[in-house]
C-alpha cells in the first residue's frame, strides 16, 4: 500500500483542474456519520482528516462500504495532516471548519472558501467573520453550543453547503 504522502501529492497534483477537493476537520461520532454521508451525497472530490485510529469503533461513525464508494475521489487520513500545505496547494477548493481561530485564520490565508461548522466558544463569531464580513464561507447551520450532537446538522445540509462552495 502507498503511504499517505504519496497518496495525498498524488491526489493533490493529479486534480488541479477540478477545484472542489474539500480539507476535513475532525468531529464527534454523530458529526462524522453526518459528514460522510454529506461528503458522498456531494459527489466532490475531498481529503477528510480523522483524528482516529483505524480500529477506534469504525462502524459508529463511518457508514459500512463507505471508502470503497469513495475511493476515486476521497482520501481519509487518520490522525495529524500538514493542514497548511494542503490548504495552499492549487488544487484546494474550499474547507470545512469548526472555526476555531487557528483554522480561521490558514483558511483565510490561503484564501479558499470555506464551510463552517462551530460548536462552541468564539467559533460562532469567527463563523460571522467569515460567512458575513469576509463572505468568503458558507454556514452549515449549527445554532447552538454543543460539543457531544450533531446540533441537529444533518447530511443535506453538508451536501448543499459544500455544493455551494462552487460559487464563492
Amino acid at each position: 500500500m502507498p503511504s499517505t504522502d504519496y497518496q495525498l501529492t498524488k491526489l493533490l497534483g493529479l486534480r488541479l483542474s477540478v477545484k472542489r477537493l474539500m480539507i476535513m476537520e475532525t468531529f464527534t461520532t454523530s458529526q462524522l456519520y453526518e459528514m460522510a454521508m454529506g461528503l458522498e451525497a456531494s459527489e466532490q472530490q475531498f481529503i477528510w482528516v480523522v483524528r482516529r485510529g483505524k480500529e477506534e469503533e469504525e462502524e459508529k461513525w463511518l457508514p459500512g462500504g463507505f471508502e470503497e464508494r469513495v475511493k476515486d475521489r476521497g482520501l481519509i487520513l487518520r490522525g495529524w495532516a500538514p493542514q497548511v500545505l494542503i490548504l495552499n496547494h492549487e488544487a484546494v477548493g474550499g474547507f470545512v471548519t469548526l472555526c476555531g481561530w487557528n483554522s480561521t485564520l490558514e483558511g483565510v490565508c490561503a484564501g479558499v472558501p470555506m464551510v463552517t461548522w462551530p460548536v462552541f466558544a468564539e467559533q460562532f463569531y469567527n463563523e460571522k467573520l467569515i460567512t458575513y464580513v469576509l463572505r468568503t464561507g458558507v454556514a452549515v447551520g449549527s445554532k447552538e453550543w454543543n460539543r457531544l450532537t450533531s446540533d441537529g446538522v444533518k447530511k443535506e445540509a453538508i451536501e448543499n453547503a459544500v455544493k455551494h462552495t462552487r460559487h464563492l
